[in-house]
């Protein structure tokens, strides 16, 4: 992020979680001004777990943690499924490529037929 290449940085898991966050990574650059961190945890009328997901962003770059959390606010309100275009959406606002992207969209097609 530092270095300019993605502007905005996602961490999502469960309560209780599995993995601890890198937050001590980011503190120092939080603390500076440099980067934007926000919380949001996620309650789901369909699971009985909530998700809590943080964002750090670029100074600056504040709007995509906006954009980022009416997507996944929509989702795991239960409002709406989550799509393709959901995928889409959040690549762009994370920095990733078009072809980053594709890729990522044809493993996750790849992962669910071979889960069926």
């Amino acid at each position: 992020m530092l270095a300019g290449t993605k502007p905005l940085a996602m961490f999502t898991d469960l309560i209780p979680p599995s993995f601890e966050f890198p937050e001590a990574d980011f503190a120092p650059h939080v603390a500076s001004g440099e980067i934007v961190r926000h919380e949001e945890i996620y309650r789901s009328p369909q699971s009985e777990f909530a998700t809590r997901i943080v964002y750090f962003a670029l100074a600056g770059e504040e709007w995509r943690i906006d954009a980022l959390h009416a997507v996944n606010d929509a989702i795991f309100s239960g409002r709406r499924p989550a799509t393709e275009q959901d995928d889409i959406e959040t690549g762009r606002l994370l920095g990733y490529s078009d072809e980053e992207i594709a890729g990522y969209l044809d493993w996750t097609k790849a992962a669910n037929r071979g889960s069926q």
